[in-house]
Order: C-alpha cells, then sequence, then structure tokens
C-alpha cells in the first residue's frame, strides 16, 4: 500500500492538483505538514502551488515554523491575505509574527482596516500571554437588546463565529457585563433584555497576563472558555479549551526540560551550535558545585585513608537523598505550575515533608545500614550510615520543599534552578554527615 511520503513525491512529479487536494480528505494536516518538512525547496514550492488557498492554510495551521516561512515566500501579500480569511485570527497573528517587520506592515496595510486592527491588538501582546493566545471569533452582544433582537442577531453572525456556546453580554463601552448561554435566550421570554438574564463572570484574565494563569484556570475550574478583557474590563477576545492544549504541553515540555539544565528553546532536531550553548552553562554550573562537594570530601581525606569502605557507602547517602529531595520537588514544582502554592501560605507543610524526610530515611536507613553491616561485619558502620541517611533525607525532603517555594518568591523560574541547589545541598550535606560521624566513631571502625 503506498505511503503518505510515496504519494507526495509521485504529486510532485505529475503535477496532479486534484491528487493534491484530495490529500486532506485522506489524511490529517498535521501529518501532512510532517512530511513536506522533509521536502527540498523545489518540490516544496511545487507542491505547495498545486493546493487550494483553504488546504494551504490548514498546512500554515499545522506545520513547525521554518516550514511555514517557507511557504508564506511563495505567495504574494494578495495571496497570503486571501489565505488568512480560511484561518482563525489568532492563528493568523501567530504567523504574521514570524514574518519580517517589513512584510508584516505591508499585509497589514493591505487588508481591511477592521481586520488589520484585530490583528495589530493581538501582535501588541506578548506571544506567551493571554492576548497572544486569545481569539476574537467569538459572539458579544449589547446588554439593552432583547432575547428576540439577540437570536436574530446571532442567525446572522454564527456562521462566521467559532464559538456560539456563551454569548458575552457587554455595556455601550464593550464592558464585560456577564454571559448567556443559547439554552437562556431558547426558554426566555422574547422581550426580556439580555442583562436580566445574564450570569455573572467568574473568571478571566487581562491581556497581558501569562498564558500558564489561564491554563492553571481552565486546568482546575474545567472552564470551556475564558474571557480575555484589558484594564477597563473591555472584552478583548476569549480562550478555548482547544487552545490551552498546546499551551499547557508547551508549559510542562519547558518545565522538564529547565529541570534538567536545558534550554527550552531545544529540539531534538537542533543543531549541535544551538545545543551546545543550551546545555555547557549549566554543565558550567554543576561542575562548580561538584567542586563544593569534593572540597567537603577532600577535608576527610584521613578518616577515608583509614576506613577505605567509606567511600563505598558515601555515594549511597547522597544518591538516596538526591532521589528523596527530587520525588519532592517534582510535587512542588508542579503545584507551583498550578498556581497551588505559594511560600507564604503553605510554608507550614514543611513539617510533614520533614516527618517524611525522617521515615523515609529511617527505613532506608535500616536496609542499608543492614547490608553494609553484614557485607563489612561491622555492626558500627550500620549504625553511621543509618543515622547519615536518615539526617541527609529529612535535608533533602526539606529543601526540595522549600528551594522552589523561595526561588518563586524571588522571581526565579524555580524550574530552572532548583535541581541544582537541591544536588547541592544533598551531596554537601550528606558527604560531611556521613564522614564527620564516621571521623567521631573512627576508632570503632578500625
Amino acid at each position: 500500500m503506498i505511503n503518505i511520503e510515496e504519494e507526495i513525491n509521485e504529486i510532485v512529479i505529475s503535477g496532479s492538483s486534484r491528487r493534491a487536494n484530495n490529500l486532506f480528505e485522506e489524511y490529517h494536516p498535521v501529518d501532512i505538514g510532517q512530511v513536506i518538512e522533509d521536502l527540498d525547496e523545489d518540490d516544496l514550492k511545487d507542491f505547495i502551488n498545486l493546493l487550494l488557498f483553504q488546504n494551504v492554510a490548514l498546512l500554515l495551521e499545522s506545520s513547525e515554523d521554518e516550514v511555514i516561512v517557507k511557504i508564506t515566500s511563495f505567495f504574494t501579500n494578495g495571496e497570503l491575505i486571501q489565505i488568512f480569511t480560511h484561518m482563525e485570527t489568532s492563528l493568523v497573528a501567530d504567523l504574521l509574527g514570524l514574518l519580517s517587520t517589513f512584510r508584516r506592515k505591508e499585509i497589514l496595510s493591505t487588508m481591511k482596516k477592521s481586520d488589520s486592527n484585530v490583528l495589530k491588538m493581538i501582535l501588541s501582546f506578548d506571544e506567551e500571554s493571554a492576548g497572544g493566545i486569545m481569539t476574537t471569533n467569538f459572539i458579544s452582544l449589547r446588554e439593552t437588546l432583547t432575547v428576540e433582537e439577540a437570536i436574530a442577531k446571532i442567525r446572522t453572525i454564527s456562521p462566521e463565529t467559532e464559538i456560539i456556546e456563551e454569548i458575552f453580554v457587554t455595556d455601550n463601552l464593550h464592558r464585560l457585563k456577564g454571559y448567556v448561554t443559547i439554552r437562556d435566550l431558547l426558554v426566555s421570554a422574547s422581550k426580556t433584555q439580555l442583562i436580566d438574564i445574564a450570569e455573572e463572570i467568574d473568571f478571566y484574565v487581562r491581556g497581558s497576563d501569562d498564558q500558564e494563569e489561564a491554563a492553571n484556570l481552565f486546568s482546575k475550574y474545567e472552564l470551556d472558555v475564558l474571557p480575555v478583557v484589558n484594564a477597563n474590563m473591555a472584552i478583548l477576545g476569549v480562550i478555548t479549551s482547544e487552545d490551552i492544549i498546546s499551551v499547557i504541553d508547551q508549559e510542562y515540555s519547558e518545565d522538564i526540560l529547565q529541570m534538567h539544565g536545558v534550554n527550552a528553546d531545544e529540539e531534538y532536531d537542533s543543531s549541535i551550535l544551538q545545543s551546545f550553548k543550551s546545555r555547557v552553562p549549566w554543565l558550567v554550573v554543576n561542575l562548580a558545585t561538584a567542586f563544593l562537594a569534593s572540597s567537603v570530601v577532600k577535608g576527610f581525606e584521613s578518616t577515608i585513608s583509614q576506613v577505605v569502605v567509606l567511600s563505598a557507602a558515601m555515594p549511597v547517602v547522597t544518591g538516596m537523598g538526591g532521589n528523596a529531595g527530587s520525588q519532592t520537588l517534582s510535587i512542588i514544582l508542579t503545584s507551583l505550575a498550578r498556581g497551588e502554592m505559594s511560600l507564604k501560605e503553605d510554608f507550614k507543610l514543611i513539617i510533614k515533608e520533614i516527618f517524611l524526610g525522617l521515615s523515609e530515611g529511617a527505613i532506608i536507613g535500616i536496609i542499608a545500614g543492614a547490608v553494609f553491616t553484614i557485607w563489612h561485619k561491622n555492626i558500627y558502620l550500620g549504625i553511621i550510615l543509618f543515622l547519615a541517611m536518615t539526617l541527609n533525607m529529612i535535608i533533602a525532603c526539606s529543601m526540595g520543599f522549600f528551594i522552589p517555594l523561595f526561588l518563586d518568591k524571588l522571581k526565579v523560574d524555580p524550574a530552572v534552578a532548583s535541581s541544582i541547589f537541591l544536588t547541592t545541598f544533598t551531596d554537601v550535606c550528606g558527604f560531611f554527615i556521613f564522614l564527620g560521624l564516621a571521623t567521631m566513631f573512627l576508632p570503632l571502625l578500625l
């Protein structure tokens, strides 16, 4: 059976416009977009020129930025404006943000003034803000309209509108006063004014708010639509649950990468230079913290030289402490990302982490101590390992809780720096506690 790659190659060779456009009935635009990434520029141009504008729009909505820039270069400004009529306004704004400033200004100056003004408004927001991801494809109606007038108006404008489940109610200054649903309109008397049946808006975001705040509201309250307003409460647009899925995925991916010292912009196919520049700075920071831990070990050089088995037990203490701290760190970072925690309100929960560190450290310490006691036939080594493991796990769980909250309070991204500080604490404290106890009980170990 012929696959999509072979089919696209055959279409390019044959130049069949019908087959090219039929692809969009057989395959999802995302799958087509992934295949055309590997076409050389001439073949890509030949394929794109075979497509109807509505299918070009689907590809522009589904492709990576580099491919989008190439595709737009194949069209005049007038052709792009025609393609934009098949796309959501928010996606058009994202696309324009990828173009050169000169071409973007040219396109905006050529468009209808009403469309141009909306796009300029969206482009004025940061791409990772609520305003940057909102859509303006929604219905808002004046509060003085009657139900009968509202239904008539909805019939006229709904075919071109994405959101019709919730109709937003505004005053004469476009300020948000509430919302009504289609059901509300159908069950209300025809002469009733919208303001009399409008329900209060419980949740909204400012256009300048971070997209993560919007994502948190969707996750916490299971919203379908979230209005975006300006400082005067005038509605600018809406964010839908579909819009927010990609935001949640993006934020999650960024946090995972940053926790491991990788720039959020790095991709699996980034160039060697990009990957090198992204990773090396954090490796240098890690090296500095490793030197700090190694200086602690050096301070107990004479103890280790007399009881060599200590060198085999040290990684156990620090490794288990790091694992326990990472467990706590993951929970706290997730809660911070959802907006569920703060240092001021939740500091008292540190008691829970201390107790967890104590209980986990005791259990793991007993097991590790017993193994080393049997292995090296010295119960005192087992006792020292038990005490060091317990104390270091208390520190690890406490620091896994405290460090991200403290960094968040200082407006430093906790996902980026927390793991480095946590590793430093668990290594330095683990080595110091274990080797310090070993030095104190040295005569019993010899």
